[in-house]
């Protein structure tokens, strides 16, 4: 079994994607104050398409490693491999130090991978919907849109999505077909 793990910053401000302006006249954009932001770790298991989250305030490893122990309490029992980028939070040595404790095999993407993380694509479409040049009062109100949009996916959605479902997915050509579930 493989699960794929990654984190996408929420953030208050919305990323603006489109706006009226004159042509050749710059878009002034006013923001004040600090900009919130909740980091929200994810999992998907490639077979099955299920998935979680976990959300926390921005830090470095400790999230990661709360996260972790949600992983290993999810899956009692079973030892699915962790597929992850070489984010600082996952190869910190205290990070992999407890997913050796934990039973947790990793498997390393190559840092700043986002074409290979099948997550990313799932994080951008879920920001395409919610955030987009759209602002919330609070930064809980974007970030309880985003997961509930991506808890409403179905399984399969989550698969096309991730490119799992493609005879060209990259995964597909290393790893066995039962390990990446049925197309």
């Amino acid at each position: 079994m493989l699960l794929v793990e990654d984190e996408t910053d929420r953030l208050l401000f919305p990323p603006w994607r489109a706006g009226w302006a004159l042509r050749g006249q710059p878009r002034e954009v006013p923001l004040s104050g600090k900009n919130a932001r909740r980091v929200v770790f994810g999992a998907r298991n490639l077979g099955t398409g299920s998935r979680w989250f976990l959300v926390r305030p921005p830090r470095k490893a400790s999230a990661f490693h709360e996260f972790l122990h949600l992983r290993h309490w999810h899956y009692r029992g079973g030892y699915p491999a962790l597929l992850l980028d070489e984010d600082s939070r996952h190869t910190a040595p205290g990070s992999v130090e407890l997913a050796e404790e934990l039973s947790i095999p990793l498997i390393w993407l190559p840092n700043r991978s986002p074409n290979l993380n099948p997550m990313d694509r799932l994080w951008g479409q879920g920001k395409d919907v919610i955030s987009a040049n759209k602002q919330y009062a609070t930064i809980d109100d974007p970030v309880d849109r985003f997961l509930v949009y991506l808890e409403s996916l179905s399984p399969r959605e989550t698969r096309h999505t991730a490119g799992v479902l493609s005879q060209d997915f990259w995964l597909r050509s290393v790893l066995s077909k039962n390990f990446c579930g049925p197309a």
